[in-house]
């Protein structure tokens, strides 16, 4: 029997069916409706600001306008480097173009210049050709070259209304680098590059990370590669300026820009004194040239080639002076590029010597390896530290006495080995500060050197070298120069190649570490503060477009070493006598000491380096100079004549007691038209002081 389904049952049935799904359709309304509102509040009150922002991206389109980099000056504040906006000619060589059609260009431009520039500006037709760079030795073939900078009003107008007629033309607003062509501390101060040359994948590759427009660098500007222009980078540079266009959805500019002015980097004031800086490097080029010529056998040095100098306040670590010479002509460097035949005529004196091995112009490196780099032995300049580790060490005191017979030997059998001075002397009964004096490696190697082995036979070396680098003696003088050495530590090697004993002995007058002569000038202001080590400081304010003060600096002690004052005065007593011709007549008062570093080269040959570091007045010295010449012999006659010169320079332009021997003099203008500047150089009509009526400096060229 079939059961009737009951209608009314089946109604209530379907009544809660209906109830249940209209409930669930509501529920999933609400909740999406929920979700719907919590997202949009995500849009707004979350991802709003970041979508704001791409919608405006999408929106505009930004053009970089680079900045004015910022000057380098002396502490005089007249300009080294100084950057200037201008318009720029360039010149694309287009593809299929004949070298025969560049060159009837560039004979078009010519006569455009001819008629159009300014006399003061002319440029002729070989040097039109040579900018071209037809034979691609700067440049590949899709990169624009700079035919001429400084286009005057009317070249700019003739090449606008005539760019038609002119393939591959193009004139660019664009900011130049010059150098002054008194070449001042032209490796400390550094040269620029192209950015887009490969700076952006070493130098400057975390810089290329940056989201921000006005830091962003053009693959056309050029950045610091060296020196001063590097450290001091991100202060020159300064920041972009922006032209934001408005644009649809195709890109295409619908309207006029917002212009956002470039930011000019800030100035920097270097500590460089001009006057003594340019005496420094005259002297070294005069000693060079000397040691070269002079009928002297004794003095004659056919190799002394190069030479270096530093000289560094002692109580504020000023670097007064740095030079390292032969230098160049730094306006070869201006547009960020150079030929390989322009940079391999400066490769020699490109580097800075005074921090980093330089060996002089020999191309050959077969020849190279018969020459010592500018980085040296210190030599007998190494004698004050000796004398103050063993004082400290208890190894002798200050009446201690040694009697030196022209000998000391160590070891035994086919290992023994000879100690002896300069010319076989023998110089008898010494004291401490007396073996300074005379200098006297026996005495070194007796007293300091064996008898610190013998003292702490495991240890000595270790102990040796927690005491030099206190004075800057292989570690960094900490200047953030780029490319700096520590210098090249060998008793270490010596140590583990023969013995302690050897390390030792050969360390204590000066054959066991070769250094900089910044390291060298750093050790000698140690010396001279008795204990107080100084970072070296290059600048000594920096000031914004507006000469305001925005940062200054202080001295900065790097380690302090602190001895009884009997100790530094007994050195003091030794590097007051020491004998030299050129400071018979000084009328003040030096502590000083040479050094004759003997180097094997390649072929076994022994070189002689000419060291020297002084200090002035002795009475409470303010300023410390360290010279440098590799092969130029005893340092007495070959190095000591340059920290003169120095000496002369800073107490005219400065003062050895604070106030310039020589004051400055107004001098009144000349009525040929020639300008005098305010330390006197005359200056021609072309701007550029210290030149002659040729226009080059009065430096030897290189």
């Amino acid at each position: 029997m079939v059961q009737q389904d009951d209608p009314q049952k089946r109604e209530i049935t379907n009544r809660r069916n209906f109830s249940f799904r209209l409930n669930l359709f509501f529920f999933v309304t609400f909740f999406v409706f929920s979700v719907l509102i919590v997202r949009l509040a995500i849009l707004q009150f979350v991802e709003g600001p970041s979508l704001r922002e791409e919608e405006q991206k999408r929106g505009s389109t930004n053009v970089l306008i680079p900045p004015i980099r910022g000057n380098i000056y002396d502490s005089g504040g007249k300009a080294i480097a100084y950057s200037t906006s201008t318009q720029s000619l360039y010149y694309s060589i287009e593809p299929g173009t004949k070298k025969e059609d560049s060159i009837e260009t560039a004979r078009q431009l010519y006569y455009v210049f001819q008629q159009k520039g300014e006399q003061k500006a002319a440029i002729s037709l070989e040097t039109i050709v040579k900018n071209m760079d037809l034979d691609y030795k700067k440049n590949n073939v899709s990169v624009p070259r700079r035919i001429k900078s400084g286009l005057s009003e009317k070249e700019i107008a003739y090449f606008m209304e005539n760019r038609d007629h002119y393939k591959g033309i193009d004139i660019v607003e664009e900011s130049i680098r010059h150098y002054d062509s008194s070449r001042t501390s032209v490796q400390l101060v550094g040269y620029l590059k192209k950015y887009g040359g490969g700076a952006e994948n070493n130098l400057y590759k975390d810089r290329a990370k940056t989201d921000d427009p006005r830091l962003k660098y053009l693959q056309t500007e050029d950045v610091g590669f060296d020196g001063l222009e590097y450290l001091y980078q991100d202060i020159l540079r300064g920041k972009n300026g922006l032209k934001t266009y408005p644009v649809n959805a195709a890109s295409r500019i619908i309207g006029p820009p917002v212009i956002t002015k470039p930011e000019k980097g800030d100035n920097i004031y270097l500590t460089i004194n001009r006057n003594v800086q340019e005496a420094t490097e005259q002297a070294i080029m005069d000693q060079l040239e000397y040691l070269q010529t002079t009928p002297n056998r004794e003095r004659h040095e056919d190799n002394a080639k190069t030479g270096y100098a530093v000289a560094m306040e002692v109580k504020t670590g000023k670097i007064i002076a740095m030079a390292s010479m032969p230098d160049y002509d730094p306006n070869i460097w201006e547009g960020g590029k150079i030929s390989s035949d322009d940079y391999d005529t400066i490769s020699s004196v490109l580097q800075n010597g005074t921090i980093s091995p330089v060996i002089g112009p020999y191309k050959d490196p077969k020849e190279q390896r018969k020459h010592p780099s500018s980085v040296v032995f210190l030599g007998s300049t190494q004698k004050p530290l000796s004398i103050l580790i063993g004082l400290n060490e208890k190894l002798f005191t200050t009446s201690s006495t040694f009697t030196d017979t022209g000998s000391f030997f160590y070891g035994k059998g086919v290992s023994r080995r000879r100690i002896g001075n300069a010319k076989g002397h023998a110089y008898g009964t010494l004291d401490p500060s007396l073996a300074i004096t005379r200098s006297s490696n026996p005495f070194m190697a007796k007293m300091v050197g064996d008898a610190l082995y013998r003292k702490d036979p495991d240890n000595g070396v270790d102990i040796w070298d927690s005491y030099v680098k206190q004075f800057g003696l292989g570690v960094g003088t900490e200047s953030g120069l780029l490319n700096e050495s520590k210098g090249v530590i060998g008793y270490f090697h010596e140590r583990e190649a023969a013995s302690s004993q050897s390390a030792l002995i050969l360390a204590s007058f000066g054959q066991m570490g070769r250094y900089t002569t910044l390291q060298l000038a750093q050790y000698a202001a140690t010396l001279a503060s008795h204990g107080k080590r100084m970072k070296p400081q290059f600048v000594k304010e920096i000031r914004d477009a507006e000469g305001k003060v925005v940062q200054s600096y202080q001295p900065e002690v790097l380690n302090t070493i602190n001895f009884p004052d009997e100790y530094w005065n007994e050195i003091e007593k030794g590097m007051l006598n020491v004998s030299i011709t050129e400071f018979n007549n000084a009328p003040y008062k030096v502590l000083r000491k040479t050094g004759t570093s003997q180097q094997q080269v390649s072929g076994g040959k022994i070189v002689e380096n000419s060291v020297f570091i002084a200090s002035a007045p002795a009475e409470d010295p303010v300023i410390a100079v360290a010279v440098v010449i590799p092969e130029g012999g005893f340092g007495a006659y070959g190095a000591a004549p340059v920290a003169r010169k120095i000496f002369d320079a800073y107490n005219d332009e400065i003062g050895l007691n604070g106030v310039p021997a020589k004051p400055k003099t107004p001098v009144t203008p000349p009525a040929n038209g020639t300008a005098t500047g305010t330390n006197g150089a005359t200056t021609n009509t072309n701007g550029n002081p210290n030149t002659n009526a040729n226009g080059n400096a009065g430096k030897p060229q290189t």
